[in-house]
């Protein structure tokens, strides 16, 4: 079942799209990763281009961050003010991010910087979790237990302005969650990813966090650099599109839950080394479509000479003549979907409690 997106301009298949987005929505609600860098080449791969992936994305990753942190707001357990500190390097960050990404895109190479970014990006991180997952099965079958150093010390610790955050019992410099911040922004705005694979380890092994704070703050620090990836982007480029977005947010939704839900039952160790494998498969599938496919030239299709829907016309003319109001919409869309989701899991989850009560 095809459909034409009237902001990218190309026509895309709704089943493809939805099973992708939720398989890949599963996967982030399994392992606790972001999808972004698994969902964006995906979404290049078939016929989508790089620009509008990495906007659409970054709009996605904002509803799935929205209903993962509702979920641990209702479970308190979240920290609000260890957050908002690295949102404020994450709003700089994100400016800069897409600085970076404007000057690319004016003199053409923002495709191959965006295509050489994941190629990098998916093979340091399949390796990584690709050598930590076969050594755990080692060490598991060989039931070895190695006691390691939870908090090390770096040069990021000595720095001043220190602060007390309650909730983590931390006391830190307001400078390491803003330089973490910082960087993840940047990496958000240039990708289209939420930034979780820095943030996540950050958190553990430099900031020291409590484990059971961290994926909530990490999904609350996403809230808001998606939001601001997302609106810039539909600003400075009209790359959002709602058909594309609710697409992608439907899936990711219903895949992260289904995830969330798997992950209580199983031991996600030994699979973590089938993700690994499946982010290098994705990395050298990136590294030959960008240096060794040739490709044919595709049709681009003009606004001009083609028909658009009703409900497609009159989003191409919100995008094109009220950018930032277009922007603001999708954020909202967004947030509203992100937060019945995880209510509705609660709503069940409190119907299945009760049930097994009276039984």
């Amino acid at each position: 079942m095809e459909v034409f997106l009237p902001i990218a301009e190309v026509s895309v298949n709704i089943v493809s799209i939805f099973s992708l987005s939720t398989i890949v929505g599963i996967l982030s609600g399994l392992f606790g990763v972001g999808g972004g860098f698994l969902m964006t080449p995906f979404l290049i791969f078939m016929g989508i281009p790089p620009t509008y992936a990495v906007a659409n994305e970054a709009n996605n990753i904002l509803a799935t961050s929205v209903s993962g942190s509702t979920t641990h707001w209702l479970k308190n357990t979240l920290d609000y003010k260890m957050g908002l500190m690295i949102v404020v390097g994450g709003i700089l960050g994100t400016i800069f991010g897409i600085i970076t990404f404007s000057y690319f895109k004016g003199i053409g190479k923002i495709d191959i910087v965006i295509s050489l970014a994941y190629m990098y990006v998916l093979a340091i991180i399949g390796t990584a979790m690709l050598v930590q997952g076969i050594g755990e099965i080692d060490r598991a079958r060989k039931k070895i237990v190695i006691k390691r150093k939870l908090h090390s010390h770096y040069w990021i610790h000595g720095l001043p302005l220190r602060m007390r955050f309650k909730k983590s019992k931390l006391y830190e410099s307001v400078f390491t969650p803003i330089i973490i911040g910082l960087l993840v922004g940047f990496i958000a705005a240039i990708m289209g990813i939420g930034g979780a694979f820095i943030l996540v380890p950050a958190m553990i092994y430099i900031i020291g966090m409590p484990t059971k704070l961290i994926p909530g703050t990490s999904l609350f620090v996403t809230i808001f650099v998606s939001a601001i990836v997302t609106v810039l982007h539909a600003f400075n480029y009209g790359s959002i599109d709602l058909i594309l977005v609710s697409m992608l947010v439907c899936g990711s939704i219903l895949g992260v839950q289904i995830g969330q839900k798997i992950g209580e039952f199983i031991d996600s160790s030994e699979l973590k080394t089938l993700l690994a494998i499946l982010l290098l498969a994705v990395g050298i599938a990136i590294a030959y479509d960008s240096f060794f496919a040739v490709h044919d030239a595709k049709q681009i299709i003009n606004n001009s000479t083609k028909n658009l829907a009703p409900f497609s016309n009159f989003i191409k003319n919100i995008s094109e003549n009220f950018s930032i109001i277009y922007g603001i919409i999708s954020i909202i869309f967004a947030i509203v979907l992100g937060i019945s989701a995880a209510f509705i899991r609660r709503f069940f989850s409190n119907l299945r409690k009760k049930y097994i009560k009276k039984n």
